[in-house]
């Protein structure tokens, strides 16, 4: 185990290092960039109540947490280890667990790369909009079907993704089954408008380099498929978004 944690560290390092050159393509704004703008406009101006839904190993929380006054995550099991950045942690499906929090709990949610692995968006999205107070925020990042890698890559077969899941993700614990079926920029913002959000803000980012930045291989193939898209908004790789609860 120890070989095979230090193995991972180079690789994680190795990755960092080839996003330096993602810039200089004129791969911007990152996702990152474009999620961290959604939540510093959307977080209130006191300590506010945030979920994490389907909350992973790392968050973009973390970086607003003299922000937030209580920070919960929830997902359909717990985290092993505990993450140090949460406050507490609830076991529940977005899809079926409509009483998981009380209604009006919480300022604002951040959905990670969570959409694509949800069985029913349109119910995950009802139950969220419940559980956020008037004038609370739905922040969204998923993959987007309308760039032919992710559409490729999401219609392969489960014997055929899941090995291929394992290598290009950071670590297999990440490699999560996927749905995809709401997964373009016209069905989210739909999905979102039907749960009963407003003010839904729909963006697109170049995220393939990064996303498979472990090994060089897919780092190229990535890199490829973004520069390839990059001029044409709806159809790269990944989905950001934001809509709003009436009132507040």
């Amino acid at each position: 185990m120890p070989n095979a944690t230090a193995s991972d560290n180079r690789a994680s390092k190795r990755g960092r290092g080839r996003l330096a050159i993602l810039p200089r393509l004129g791969l911007v704004p990152s996702t990152s960039e474009v999620v961290n703008g959604f939540l510093d406009g959307a977080l209130p101006a006191g300590q506010a109540a945030v979920l994490d839904a389907g909350c992973g190993r790392l968050s973009a929380l973390v970086s607003f947490r003299s922000r937030i006054g209580r920070l919960v995550g929830v997902d359909i099991h717990a985290p092993d280890p505990p993450l140090a950045w949460l406050d507490s942690f609830q076991v529940a499906d977005l899809c079926a667990d409509a009483d998981a929090f009380p209604p009006a709990s919480f300022d604002l949610v951040l959905s990670s790369f969570t959409v694509e692995h949800l069985a029913d968006t349109w119910t995950a999205f009802e139950n969220v909009g419940r559980w956020l107070r008037p004038g609370g925020s739905l922040v969204i990042s998923t993959v987007n079907r309308r760039h032919p890698f992710v559409n490729a890559y999401l219609s392969l077969p489960t014997a055929l993704r899941r090995p291929l899941q394992r290598a290009i993700k950071a670590s297999a614990a990440d490699a999560h089954p996927l749905v995809g079926s709401c997964n373009t920029p016209e069905l989210l913002r739909q999905a979102l408008a039907d749960a009963g959000f407003e003010k839904i803000e729909v963006r697109t980012t170049g995220n393939l380099a990064h996303a498979w930045r472990r090994r060089l291989p897919s780092f190229v193939l990535g890199l490829i498929g973004d520069l390839a898209a990059q001029p044409f908004a709806s159809r790269r790789s990944t989905i950001v978004a934001i809509g709003t609860v009436a009132g507040g």
